[in-house]
């Protein structure tokens, strides 16, 4: 048609968490904003990620609850459970926040385009409205496309039936049995969370250790209480083949200890890790840096070329968190606005969900060695912390790494319960360079969970209260 361009100052590719706090801020610094999503507002955080696995593990929660519950008085009889009524218990969650989310964007004056965007230039965007097509002019533009699953090269991968964590969490009945493949974050929650459901639950892996880049003493406790739980761990084990077999799947792999292995399950789930996805976008044609790890940027969200910004987990180095993406977004809006902002990447809290949980922020004990750096440590179990003790939930511990030299935070560690939560405290250690001293110095309410932060503080610069080694 010949209807004038429609012109804006900020154009977002992609609606994750990336993108949409990105369009939010620069509508708060006064750019005109639009933002793009072809799928569904919050991306895979919120639709198939972060969101819907933390209902599910909030669910697996209650259920090592209901195992404790005689012990306080309760006479709890039968307790059938339904996936079904999980599931739309999670469609409800996710739909509350995606409207909250939606209003929250509107109220802001973010314009939204639900389609399919392909920039021709940094300045020229074509939409496909589901067949309509419409051309937007644009000052700047952010790529927000985020990641998307990487499937492995297996024989029989492809086989109808086979999950990854997208169909895992559409599922209606519970399966008696899964096969999960994979050792990040994605695989052990989900085999946290099935196994606490009640499901028989394998993991098999193809490295020597779960959850690289978090601390090896703690990813080690985790698999060990895992085990306890009656999930079974296959190390150093890439899968060979994936047959159909008895209405379930048949896979085979080769363990370094027990030799050739089939192992058979109701369902097998493919959690082997994420890969950057440019949303179809012509990277060569836009002139942007990037490899297949990802788009290149630096440190104010910038790529290669000129008004073109990129957030999230398209960029590299990738972190594939939501939170990154957050503060990468205000970064970019903030710099197309004209202010000077920089996203600092050296202090980022990692969280796994699993039961117990697992968090950790700074160096683990393994990277301190590797940069030659010398450190102390300081422990302490939550088998010794009241709190735990009162909610029947003391598995788990602390532990603080410190520089040896002035005593300041460089590490902190927890698995236990609310890990995710506490974990906060040592990101500001971390970040504001805190010695260990003066986080025992730090009064931390009693009776909870903090005062296990504390003790383990204590430990490093004394002698911890409620434990004697």
């Amino acid at each position: 048609g010949g209807s004038k361009m429609e012109k804006y100052d900020f154009t977002v590719i992609g609606g994750g968490p990336g993108g949409y706090a990105a369009a939010l801020r620069a509508a708060n610094l006064g750019l005109k904003s639009l933002l793009i999503e072809k799928e569904a507002l919050g991306g895979t955080c919120l639709n198939r990620g972060c969101i819907p696995t933390k209902v599910y593990a909030h669910a697996a929660l209650f259920s090592q609850q209901l195992q404790n519950i005689g012990g306080y008085g309760f006479e709890v009889s039968g307790g059938g459970f339904s996936l079904d009524r999980l599931r739309l218990k999670k469609e409800d969650v996710v739909g509350n926040m995606k409207e909250g989310l939606q209003g929250v964007l509107k109220r802001a004056g973010v314009e939204f385009s639900w389609g399919t965007a392909k920039a021709l230039t940094p300045h020229e965007v074509v939409i496909d409205e589901g067949g309509r097509e419409r051309k937007v002019h644009s000052s700047k533009l952010l790529l927000a496309t985020g990641a998307r699953e990487s499937l492995p090269d297996i024989p029989g991968i492809k086989l109808s039936g086979i999950l990854t964590s997208r169909e895992a969490l559409q599922l209606k009945k519970l399966p008696a049995s899964m096969i999960i493949a994979g050792g990040g974050v994605i695989a052990l929650e989900f085999a946290s969370i099935f196994a606490s459901l009640g499901a028989s639950v394998s993991i098999v892996h193809r490295s020597e250790r779960f959850l690289r880049g978090m601390d090896l003493e703690m990813v080690r406790r985790l698999q060990m209480l895992l085990r306890r739980r009656g999930v079974a761990t296959w190390m150093n084990a890439p899968i060979e083949s994936i047959e159909e077999k008895n209405g379930g799947f048949e896979v085979k792999f080769f363990s370094p200890r027990e030799g050739e292995q089939v192992v058979c399950a109701e369902r097998v789930l493919i959690a082997t890790g994420r890969e950057a996805y440019f949303g179809g976008q012509d990277l060569e044609k836009l002139e942007v840096d990037y490899s297949t790890a990802g788009i290149k940027v630096n440190e104010k969200m910038e790529t290669s070329r000129e008004n073109i910004y990129a957030v999230g987990d398209v960029t590299y180095p990738g972190y594939f968190q939501a939170d990154v993406a957050y503060h990468q977004g205000l970064v970019a809006a903030e710099n197309a606005a004209g202010m000077k902002s920089f996203f600092r990447g050296e202090c980022v809290p990692s969280c796994v969900f699993t039961y117990p949980e697992l968090a950790g922020v700074g160096l683990t004990e393994e990277e301190a060695k590797e940069k030659g750096v010398s450190i102390k440590k300081g422990k302490f179990p939550f088998s010794a912390n009241g709190k735990a003790a009162c909610q029947g939930e003391a598995e788990g511990q602390v532990k603080i790494i410190s520089s040896a030299e002035d005593g300041t935070v460089i590490g902190m560690h927890i698995l236990g319960p609310h890990a995710s939560d506490l974990i906060q405290e040592g990101t500001l250690a971390v970040a504001k360079k805190i010695r260990a001293a003066e986080l025992a110095e730090l009064i931390h309410p009693h009776p909870t969970l903090s005062e296990a932060i504390w003790e383990a503080a204590l430990s490093l610069s004394r002698h911890p209260l409620h434990f004697s080694r």
